[in-house]
């Protein structure tokens, strides 16, 4: 299954190891779920998590990063044509229609209504229950 992961999800595994976006990021890292990303995503990814605010470790950052460059799949888009209030936001949705990929943020207020736009516990029910079926 594809997904693409707003930045905001992977901020919060990087501070909570054991809440559900940490257990997002070890479904990825654990190849149950492949993430879908551009150069643009890759880029903010890398800008947001080095930060010195946050204080993550450079090096758990950029193994993450590289991990996702090397498993991941790396697409080119075409911009859609749709109004984003935040258009910063609009990279992540344009990946996920492309790669026809489940979106998964922290902030749904910030993308139109879509059944693949989900927030983290929504995916994690959803997935759960696909997979016992």
């Amino acid at each position: 299954m594809n997904v693409v992961i707003d930045t905001n999800v992977l901020v919060s595994s990087f501070w909570s190891k054991d809440g559900s976006p940490a257990i997002v990021m070890s479904m990825i890292l654990g190849g149950a779920i492949t993430p879908c990303y551009d150069y643009r995503i890759l880029l903010e990814y890398r800008n947001v998590l080095m930060r010195p605010k946050f204080e993550f470790p450079e090096n758990q950052v950029e193994s993450l990063l590289n991990w996702i460059e090397i498993y991941g799949k790396s697409v080119v888009v075409k911009p859609l044509n749709v109004d984003f209030i935040d258009e910063d936001y609009k990279k992540f949705y344009e990946v996920a229609k492309y790669c026809n990929a489940k979106l998964i943020t922290g902030n749904l207020k910030r993308f139109p209504k879509d059944e693949d736009v989900m927030s983290v516990n929504e995916f994690l029910e959803k997935y759960n229950k696909n997979k016992r079926l």
